[in-house]
């Protein structure tokens, strides 16, 4: 766990140096775990990000945009009537428990001046946000609502009595000492990092291992000192808040994470950090949950397709045999002189054969040898008729196959705002139907947000995240002689260059998001076409998003998240 109390002490430094004696302007809500206040303070806006996500719950300022709800839900409501115009007093730490107060005096609707605390829970999944009356203690609303039945401890609905969570009674590590350490150690019992978070408060199992790593050879002499050192520059605000990446997995602290091996990245702010680390995370979690249904259906129909060409294959087999029969027909019809009612088989000469050998021809015994020949032709007609109709319909299943597959990749980079348009598409499409009986005019013909990022040379770069954007994009807003990518043979997104003679580092820039765009985006060296939007078409009667393209190049590229968030615009 990388948001333990420690980190906690870290942020509130940054939040309190940030935003105390500013004035809280604007509340939202873009998610029903998630709130933004907008701050004025010390001549600049400040965004404070504050999620109670169950698994990413956290606090910090934030670049990001939001899109907001059209009805803003009633928990933001209430904030925007109680904090909107108030003045930040002060943000502090209960001890180093994951707890942040904001607490803010303003007026309310008589003039009255008012005292309010907005106690922040950084929690796991029992994350929780708390508008409190600083004056009675009592409860005014709560993001989440915990009745008693949830938990004996303490109540948190509006009106019950504020109670804090359980104290673990643990020693501060900010005031420890190396006797006050060593008392609290065994060093013969072993695993001293989780002896560490037994003993002291605010610490995970990720910093505590992060101090017996560096106390080398742990013992009685160099853990204290590591103990203590590591402690003194967090107090101190000597802190890099770091990002280690180990074999794909991320993790984070206010200090390098050595311990780890792993690849580091520093940050210059916490905020900054948090911002990296969750980009995007909790969007596709959000997305996981709001389209399980849609990916549950793409999955279902991808695979309802490969049996479908399998079983065709098969018929395919079996039309191929229409040579057989009717060599069976010609040779019988030839040779019915030798069958009678009745006959299993026949063996009859090949004419064909340049042996002139004997085939052995399978008979119906309740059919006359005529009928038997006849039966023949009628299954060569049937087998030859049906391999043009297989061949169709296993081609149709193979663009199926693509159509979805191409649809699943983008689901995996898509917004909330997205899924609505791939969900638009497939009810255009006559896959779904459509949830929503009345739609307003305005929606129906909105037009497509695209993602926009900017090159280093300040190259506009225009990125399509689902078949109805990449349409828009090609088929309608890019000019005749922009710079269109797509990754090679792969399904992925458009993107389009919004210059007709780019720099050689910007068309590799583009390339990069087209391979981060797509169903490549963990693999390297990815083939990456471009060539002039007056060269891409889309062929009558195909899917959205499809298109073919010729007069291309191709570049190779390994995809990068760093270098895409660096170009976001």
């Amino acid at each position: 766990m990388s948001f333990d109390g420690i980190f906690t002490y870290g942020i509130l430094q940054e939040l309190d140096n940030a935003l105390t004696s500013g004035r809280i302007a604007k509340v939202y809500q873009p998610f029903p775990n998630e709130l933004i206040l907008q701050v004025r303070a010390k001549g600049e806006n400040r965004k404070l990000f504050i999620s109670t996500h169950p698994n990413y719950a956290r606090v910090h300022f934030t670049k990001e945009t939001y899109e907001n709800p059209a009805e803003p839900p009633m928990f933001c409501m209430l904030l925007r009537k109680h904090l909107e115009g108030n003045i930040i007093e002060r943000i502090y730490q209960l001890g180093l428990d994951r707890i942040l107060i904001i607490e803010t005096k303003g007026r309310n609707e008589i003039g009255d001046v008012t005292s309010k605390q907005l106690i922040i829970e950084i929690m796991g999944r029992h994350s929780n946000v708390m508008l409190v009356d600083k004056e009675t203690n009592v409860i005014i609303d709560s993001i989440k609502h915990i009745p008693m039945a949830m938990n004996r401890h303490r109540t948190l609905l509006p009106g019950a009595t504020y109670v804090l969570p359980p104290n673990q009674e643990k020693l501060d590590p900010f005031e420890a000492d190396e006797e006050m350490i060593l008392r609290s150690l065994d060093f013969n019992s072993g695993k001293i990092g989780n002896q560490l978070v037994q003993a002291f408060a605010g610490l995970s199992p990720l910093l505590a291992n992060e101090i017996v790593y560096r106390a080398g050879l742990a013992n009685q002499t160099t853990l204290p000192k590591a103990f203590i050192n590591t402690m003194n520059a967090i107090k101190e605000g000597d802190m890099q808040p770091t990002l280690t990446s180990v074999q794909g997995k991320d993790y984070f602290h206010l200090l390098s994470l050595s311990h780890l091996q792993g690849e580091e990245k520093t940050f210059q702010t916490i905020s900054e950090l948090l911002d990296r680390f969750y980009y995007g995370k909790a969007e596709r979690d959000r997305v996981k949950q709001q389209a399980h249904d849609l990916l549950q259906f793409m999955t279902t129909e991808k695979k309802k397709n490969e049996k479908k060409i399998n079983k065709l294959q098969r018929t395919l087999q079996q039309a191929e045999k229409a040579g057989e029969y009717q060599l069976a027909g010609e040779l019988l019809t030839s040779h019915l002189h030798l069958v009678k009612k009745g006959d299993k088989t026949v063996d009859v000469i090949n004419y064909y054969d340049e042996n002139s050998g004997t085939l052995t021809i399978e008979l119906d015994p309740q059919k006359t040898p005529a009928q038997n020949a006849q039966s023949y032709f009628t299954k060569y007609q049937k087998a030859k008729n049906s391999v043009a109709i297989v061949h169709e319909q296993i081609e149709k299943a193979q663009q199926e196959i693509v159509y979805f597959e191409s649809l699943l990749q983008q689901m995996e980079t898509a917004s909330h705002k997205d899924i609505a348009e791939i969900r638009e598409e497939l009810v255009e499409e006559g896959y779904l139907r459509n949830r929503q009986q009345k739609k307003s005019k305005k929606q129906k013909n909105s037009t497509p947000t695209l993602e926009q990022y900017k090159a280093s040379d300040g190259t506009i770069i225009l990125v399509g995240k689902n078949n109805k954007q990449n349409e828009y994009l090609t088929n309608k807003l890019a000019a005749r002689d922009h710079i269109w990518f797509h990754t090679k043979d792969i399904p992925g997104s458009h993107v389009v260059i919004r210059n007709a003679e780019p720099t050689e580092e910007t068309i590799l820039e583009a390339a990069h998001l087209a391979a981060y765009f797509s169903k490549a985006k963990n693999s390297s060296s990815v083939p990456v076409d471009f060539t002039k939007i007056r060269y891409v078409k889309k062929p009558s009667g195909a899917k959205p998003g499809f298109v073919t393209y010729d007069n291309q190049q191709t570049v190779y590229v390994t995809p990068s998240e760093e270098l895409v968030l660096k170009l976001r615009d």
